[in-house]
């Protein structure tokens, strides 16, 4: 049921537990000044107080806006329950896989509920859920928290981060380091993903270049030496067209990765038919493609270490 509630009545204590987008936020405001707050606050609402859960953003606009009033909407009338059912509109409202472990370490941590019974209430596997809660034991404090604040991207810890993570002689303080050095700094995922590399397998020299804060002098200094862009100059047409080749692999990789070829989202007959089709034949060339791709890839690391370690 919808209701008009004073902001002041509140209790944010799951502000941080969300991810702030301040572009976003400045469209936002923009929005509020000129045609109000369109889509309801959500929280829980228990016996001592209202708890907000879902509408961050419209709330800081709105107190920045001067406005006392906002439309509101309970969505469970204590706080599991109002996280189980946030959890469970998290297609609809775009909560990030990194949210959605934060919330899923309070129900198992705080409110004490088995991964069996998070994944019945959401109507998910089991893996689902423990596979957000191990994502969150992995993840430390100070990157959690410079993702959350938007000073760094979710992406670039998913795809970029972690798999440096799991390479032996890589410690978990010079992860931190790293994330704390880069974050803030308004940079694109594509430059985390160049200065990671020269970061982590690199030469000591550019290491600390890099916690020296010279970040424009190390990404220049990346780009002009060992930049894998198609339009590089020193590169036959031949070596561009393949580089725009593995540029359209990993770009299409990442995006049947995110689309989470889940059950719950594809149901037609037809298309499981026509994807059974393609994803064997896909399987039926992988061995083939990764035996090709590892050979090609240690024959090109030993270039790529040279010049990184100049």
């Amino acid at each position: 049921m919808l209701n008009e509630v004073e902001i002041s009545s509140i209790d944010l204590r799951y502000e941080n537990y969300r991810l702030k987008n301040p572009a976003r936020e400045k469209a936002l405001l923009v929005s509020i000044m000129e045609q109000g707050i369109l889509e309801p606050l959500q929280g829980a609402d228990t016996q001592d107080t209202r708890i907000l859960l879902n509408g961050f953003k419209r709330y800081r606009c709105a107190q920045k806006l001067a406005i006392h009033i906002v439309p509101y909407i309970s969505i469970g009338t204590d706080e599991a329950i109002g996280i189980i059912n946030l959890l469970r509109i998290a297609n609809s409202k775009k909560l990030t896989i990194l949210e959605q472990a934060r919330l899923i370490d309070e129900l198992k941590t705080v409110h004490k509920m088995s991964t069996e019974q998070i994944a019945r209430l959401l109507e998910k596997s089991k893996g689902w859920v423990g596979m957000r809660f191990e994502m969150f034991k992995q993840i430390s404090p100070c990157i959690m928290e410079k993702i959350l604040s938007g000073e760094f991207p979710a992406y670039s810890y998913m795809y970029t981060i972690r798999p440096f993570m799991r390479m032996n002689g890589i410690k978990k303080e010079e992860i931190d380091q790293f994330v704390l050095c880069v974050s803030g700094k308004d940079l694109s995922i594509r430059d985390i993903q160049m200065l990671a590399h020269g970061y982590f397998k690199g030469s000591v020299d550019y290491r600390e270049q890099i916690k020296r804060g010279n970040i424009s002098w190390s990404l220049d200094w990346l780009k002009e030496n060992i930049s894998p862009s198609p339009r590089s100059s020193g590169c036959s047409e031949l070596e561009k067209a393949m580089l725009r080749d593995l540029e359209i692999i990993e770009k299409y990789m990442h995006k049947v990765i995110l689309s989470k070829l889940s059950k719950d989202k594809y149901k037609s007959n037809s298309f499981h038919a026509q994807a059974n089709l393609l994803s064997g034949e896909i399987l039926n060339q992988m061995k083939s493609f990764v035996d090709v791709l590892e050979e090609f890839h240690d024959r090109t690391k030993q270039t790529s270490s040279d010049l990184l370690l100049q």
